[in-house]
């Protein structure tokens, strides 16, 4: 990336205080990329999907880091992110602490805190692969607003297929938000990118704090004129994902509807 999209370095801050006691600054330094991980009790996920994302990161010519935000963990997470962040190298990985529960909240908190050109955030479970970042960064440079992962655009693929109920519920919930978010065939692909001064823009007006959170975001984008583009992607489906169709399906359809009759 040429030197001239690096954004201004911040001055230090001070410190905030989360999980087990980990210390982590509130103003990071300027990098080219952010790669946010809402994380709520991942400590047996965390280590692959940490050691991956960072080999990956350390092999590019962007500036980067990866930050992971604890939301109320009652395991090792925070154990886990805070041996990582002693232990890398090129990249840091720094550890964010978010007592409002929902993944929303927890990408909120990541991305409004961020100094970076760009930036975006990711599954803890890494279904969509890191590697989808090589297709993405060249379209965010290029101007696009965000470039989302996609199981559902012409030519993605499911590595593992989801049960039946999975698949019915996301179809009744792509039904649902295909007029709210114009032309985009898969809203809830944990893997989405931003030019980050548009996507603060649109995070400032957002409300949702759950798994509905990416439709909101999205909407607000295109309402503010934002271009959301979708990459295909072959997505694994994690068996120990922290979705439940039951109730978070709930949740989400409810939190739609009321946007609906907002927008």
């Amino acid at each position: 990336m040429p030197a001239d999209h690096r954004v201004p370095e911040p001055r230090p801050a001070g410190q905030y205080r989360t999980g087990r006691g980990a210390a982590c600054s509130t103003a990071r330094t300027a990098v080219d990329l952010e790669v946010v991980i809402p994380a709520y009790n991942e400590a047996e996920r965390l280590p692959g999907t940490l050691d991956a994302t960072l080999e990956y990161l350390e092999a590019q010519t962007w500036s980067s880091r990866i930050v992971v935000v604890d939301n109320g963990s009652v395991d090792e997470t925070s154990a886990v992110v805070r041996r990582f962040s002693r232990t890398a190298d090129s990249v840091d990985v720094t550890l964010l602490g978010c007592a409002q529960p929902g993944k929303g909240a927890a990408v909120r908190r990541g991305l409004l805190s961020s100094r970076a050109r760009y930036a975006g955030f990711i599954d803890a479970d890494l279904a969509t692969p890191i590697s989808t970042l090589t297709n993405a960064m060249p379209l965010l440079e290029a101007g696009a607003t965000a470039v989302i992962a996609s199981r559902h655009a012409p030519g993605a693929q499911f590595v593992q297929p989801q049960g039946l109920g999975r698949r019915l519920g996301g179809g009744a919930f792509r039904f649902l938000t295909r007029r709210m978010v114009q032309g985009i065939a898969d809203t809830q692909c944990g893997f989405k990118f931003f030019d980050l001064a548009a996507a603060k823009r649109a995070l400032v007006e957002c409300r949702t704090t759950g798994f509905a959170f990416d439709v909101e975001l999205l909407q607000r984008m295109q309402h503010q004129g934002g271009q959301i583009l979708e990459l295909p992607v072959a997505w694994t489906d994690g068996p120990a994902s922290t979705f439940r169709p039951v109730r978070d399906g709930l949740e989400s359809f409810n939190a739609v509807r009321q946007m609906a009759r907002v927008f």
